[in-house]
């Protein structure tokens, strides 16, 4: 059985108790995490792909930053909510659903390299938006932007990742820490030590 974002649901999973059943409900896409995984343990597959469709992006990107191709970060995505499923009564509520789901994605990538890769940012895959300037500041913007990512790229490997979930996930020390398994302060120090080595670039291409 498939759900509505291709996920391919375990053999065995039905429909149950579904949270569209009730017309005076919440919306689903309006449901917090933790009602929605209520619901996914009562055997309510569309619970569970509006899940998916909530995380399905954040997982993606960080399949891309692994793997730098679509097609292997596809099936990253499937592994990731397979495992997701499966284990999801097992998620006793201790940290966020987000930060989880997460740590699951992040081992899961991590135990998929055969051999050591170079993480690629996800600043890298960041557009500039049209923000209706003219061509001089337009210019300077991306001049700006393509620095960043160029430095962003030339950091270590674990300030990379920090950085990465800081700024772009928007996790908390605590969360990042959960995730990749290193104490909060040492998760503090990477971010500082990134953003002051990006301070320096920017300012390095500023003087210029």
């Amino acid at each position: 059985m498939s759900s509505e974002n291709g996920f391919s649901v375990p053999a065995g999973a039905t429909a149950e108790n579904s949270i569209t059943e009730n017309p005076g409900a919440l919306q689903p896409g309006a449901l917090p995490d933790s009602i929605l995984i209520r619901s996914v343990c009562s055997g309510d597959i569309q619970a569970f792909s509006v899940l998916i469709g909530r995380y399905r992006k954040r997982v993606t990107a960080l399949g891309m930053s692994f793997f730098r191709n679509t097609a292997d970060a596809e099936d990253f995505v499937q592994d990731v909510f397979i495992k997701v499923y499966t284990s999801l009564k097992t998620f006793r509520g201790e940290a966020k659903f987000s930060t989880w789901l997460m740590r699951i994605a992040y081992n899961t990538a991590v135990n998929s390299i055969k051999r050591r890769r170079e993480y690629l940012s996800l600043s890298d895959e960041t557009e500039i938006i049209d923000t209706g300037e003219g061509p001089e500041a337009q210019h300077m913007r991306q001049a700006i932007q393509e620095t960043i990512r160029e430095a962003i790229q030339e950091l270590p490997e674990q300030y990379n990742v920090c950085l990465d979930m800081y700024f772009y996930y928007d996790m908390s020390y605590k969360e990042i820490s959960e995730v990749i398994h290193l104490p909060v302060n040492t998760i503090k120090s990477h971010v500082f030590r990134a953003k002051k080595i990006l301070r320096s670039k920017l300012c390095s291409f500023m003087e210029e």
